[in-house]
């Protein structure tokens, strides 16, 4: 019975450990990745601006053919709203652009509902390289203590940070296909 006891402190101590290393990790997160594009600012402005654009470059269009959007508020910039319903893999949330500087920059305010509820913000900077833009994509807010939790296990960075890649990938091909388009 002592080895059994024995186990069950371990098991204990070893719970202990981990809630309060999580504790002690940053309150705040932040995932950002950048690319550079073959377009100036103001071609691609306004696939970030527009909600309406996003299904030609956001990488969550595609994972849920049956998702459901509603859009209200300005038609882009200030004020525009996006809210979706989707399954698993995308959730369900609501975005709303609160601040728009043509053409550099875009911030968003971003709510998770389902599957879990989260409130972050998203910003697009956009910087004139020599024949291009440098676009970056980040979000960030606040960790709770589950969220800290979870990132022990799972690497929020790595998994956002796919989607912001191959987003961005999509942000390039389609600023780019509109330059290419115009110079003819």
């Amino acid at each position: 019975m002592s080895a059994g006891l024995g186990v069950v402190a371990l098991v204990v101590v070893a719970l202990i450990m981990l809630l309060a290393y999580a504790a002690s990790r940053p309150d705040t997160f932040r995932v950002q990745r950048s690319i550079r594009v073959q377009a100036p600012p103001e071609k691609v402005y306004p696939l970030l601006v527009d909600f309406r654009r996003w299904r030609e470059w956001s990488p969550w269009e595609g994972k849920d053919p049956a998702l459901k959007r509603s859009m209200s508020g300005t038609p882009s910039g200030k004020g525009a709203i996006y809210e979706w319903s989707g399954n698993s893999k995308v959730g369900q949330g609501r975005m709303e652009i609160i601040e728009a500087a043509p053409p550099s920059s875009v911030r968003v305010q971003l709510d998770f509902l389902k599957p879990f509820q989260a409130h972050n913000v998203a910003e697009f900077i956009l910087a004139p390289t020599a024949g291009g833009t440098d676009v970056t994509w980040a979000m960030y807010g606040p960790s709770p203590f589950i969220s800290k939790l979870m990132g022990v296990f799972v690497s929020m960075d790595r998994m956002v940070g796919r989607d912001f890649e191959a987003g961005l990938a999509n942000l390039k091909a389609a600023s780019e296909k509109q330059e290419s388009g115009n110079a003819l």
